[in-house]
């Protein structure tokens, strides 16, 4: 383990993503449990990499939902459902991360959903430089339906009960801390252990970001390195 400031730990993961040799986009998965911090860290490490001279593709497993209406055959509070049922990994495949991976043409798309208006999209393809980077961001990026897909398998930690405290305070405009509360506790965290009991994703990763203190994460070599 390596502590250090957040900037030198975002350094670290850019020279990481730098020392990817692939003849193709890098695809990076940024995976980790709801509110552990994995959207910020991302669009941070962007930043460095932009500023490194890298053409950047941001993507999220948001973007990847099924429409709500197919969402929740099991119940709203389903963590069953939440981690069968709610991603569309065969178009995520299909239109992202296959085209960038080998033998792909480069053409993508980089979401088939709308949240603010639970409707399918289809942006406009567009073609990524052989170098560029892809990083991705979302729950549960190491399942058997994707795991090879990645060229750098990033996972960020942090207590599963502090992610309700944090929720609480991103979702204060839109949901009440009871609301917060009872997704967290019956769908969000039993499907993070479900998760973890089934796949077992930090055994898969190449660096464990321990998010417990995001001004002074933990760096950790994961068992993919």
């Amino acid at each position: 383990m390596a502590h250090g400031t957040r900037g030198e730990v975002l350094g670290r993961l850019a020279d990481a993503v730098g020392a990817v040799a692939v003849a193709h986009p890098t695809r990076v998965a940024i995976d980790g449990p709801p509110a552990a911090g994995k959207t910020t860290l991302a669009d941070e490490l962007a930043g460095i990499l932009r500023d490194r001279g890298r053409d950047v593709i941001r993507a999220t497993v948001d973007d990847f939902l099924f429409p709500r209406a197919q969402r929740y055959p099991r119940g709203e509070y389903s963590a069953e459902g939440c981690y069968v049922d709610t991603h569309d990994h065969g178009a995520l495949n299909r239109v992202l991360l296959d085209p960038l991976g080998p033998g792909g043409d480069r053409r993508f798309q980089p979401a088939v959903y709308d949240h603010t208006t639970d409707a399918v999209v289809s942006p406009p393809v567009a073609t990524a430089p052989a170098d560029a980077v892809l990083l991705f961001d979302g729950v549960f990026l190491m399942r058997p339906e994707l795991i090879d897909r990645w060229d750098l398998r990033v996972f960020v930690s942090t207590a599963l009960d502090a992610t309700v405290d944090r929720a609480v305070v991103r979702e204060r405009r839109v949901s009440s801390r009871v609301e917060v509360e009872r997704r967290w506790r019956e769908r969000y965290i039993p499907a993070q252990q479900l998760y973890n009991a089934t796949v077992r994703p930090i055994d898969h990763v190449d660096i464990i970001v321990r998010n417990d203190d995001p001004q002074r994460p933990v760096w950790e070599a994961g068992p993919g390195r």
